[in-house]
């Protein structure tokens, strides 16, 4: 793939912010969630965690002080009208379990059960019958139950040929091995794991730069399926310490490692020690996106971020070929930003 940022074009200012042009602000979106976090701080259950980088949410075991409930929910996103449009349904199920597990994940959890929530602007059983197929297998490979879950006909609220994908996942970790973001130190290194594209974010502004007529010959790349990093990142901890995780989803590397890190710490990739999905890269030509908006918007190739000692990090990449050590963390001066992205440097 070579580096994008060698030769993109900035994007001139009319064109910046194109995702909230799309129709997703992702500033909104922030300011919603300081709003729900001043909402829930009026009152808490003795039994609430708090959860590193709020990926899900950590609930201490009635009986058991010694292991933790992990919960997280979340949805699929637009990538469903991509699906109906191409009749192909099957994967977004998967993507909803994978990323679901992912979210957990940094918190270490090994997942338990699953709900699953479809919502649909006609109830085709056969449609909601491939959708839920996707979700069971994905829960199979997992080895976790799907407990089951809600099926919605909402005409109106959707069109016809229309869905909703969302769902519910409940792990379970020893208090212990929660990850704890006070054990990260300057000249830790960052290993990251590759995405195979979109994953189930940033499909907003995809759809505004890529025709509908164009949906076909774009669709396996579109409808790639969002990754579980589960047994990857499970044989990086057999060789490795692992200090903290981040899944980058919305918000890419910019908005979701910092979640993890200290505030005396930032983070600096090199662009150059990964490949960028073609789709992505198209993307990025196609909407001129300046450097900052396509790693806030995308993914840029790499999926979930592990930070470790630099020793450890060389141990993970022998042991999983397909982690790599994507950059490194350096100090943090007040004003600075927490995520800095060259495309070539050396640390």
């Amino acid at each position: 793939m070579g580096n994008p940022d060698a030769n993109w074009p900035e994007a001139k200012a009319p064109l910046r912010d194109a995702y909230a042009r799309a129709g997703v602000d992702i500033a909104a979106g922030n300011l919603a969630v300081a709003r729900y976090r001043e909402l829930a701080a009026a009152w808490r259950h003795p039994s609430q965690l708090d959860a590193i980088g709020g990926f899900g949410g950590l609930f201490a075991l009635p009986g058991d002080l010694s292991r933790s409930l992990v919960a997280s929910a979340d949805g699929v996103g637009t990538k469903t009208l991509i699906a109906a449009a191409l009749r192909r349904y099957e994967s977004v199920g998967a993507d909803l379990v994978n990323h679901c597990v992912n979210d957990i994940l940094v918190m270490n959890a090994t997942p338990l059960f699953f709900l699953d929530y479809l919502a649909m602007g006609r109830l085709d059983p056969e449609v909601a019958g491939a959708i839920v197929s996707g979700v069971q297998l994905a829960c199979r490979a997992h080895e976790m139950a799907l407990l089951g879950g809600e099926t919605a006909e909402m005409p109106g609220m959707y069109e016809t040929d229309h869905f909703d994908l969302a769902g519910t996942i409940v792990g379970l970790v020893e208090t212990a091995r929660i990850p704890d973001r006070t054990r990260v130190r300057a000249g830790d290194a960052i290993v990251g794991l590759p995405a195979t594209g979109l994953h189930t974010n940033g499909y907003t502004l995809a759809r505004a730069l890529i025709a509908r007529d164009e949906w076909a010959a774009y669709g396996d790349a579109l409808l790639a399926e969002h990754p579980s990093y589960y047994r990857t990142v499970r044989a990086i901890e057999d060789v490795a310490d692992v200090k903290v995780m981040a899944h980058i989803t919305g918000g890419g590397l910019l908005e979701n490692v910092p979640r993890t890190l200290p505030e005396d710490v930032k983070a600096i990739f090199e662009q150059s020690r990964w490949s960028v999905p073609p789709l992505l890269a198209e993307l990025v030509r196609r909407g001129d996106l300046a450097h900052e908006e396509r790693y806030r918007t995308f993914n840029m190739g790499i999926g979930f971020t592990l930070v470790m000692t630099t020793a450890d990090a060389v141990k993970a990449s022998r042991a999983v070929p397909e982690a790599k050590v994507v950059g490194w963390l350096e100090m943090r001066a007040p004003g600075e930003p927490a995520v800095v992205v060259h495309p070539s440097r050396t640390a």
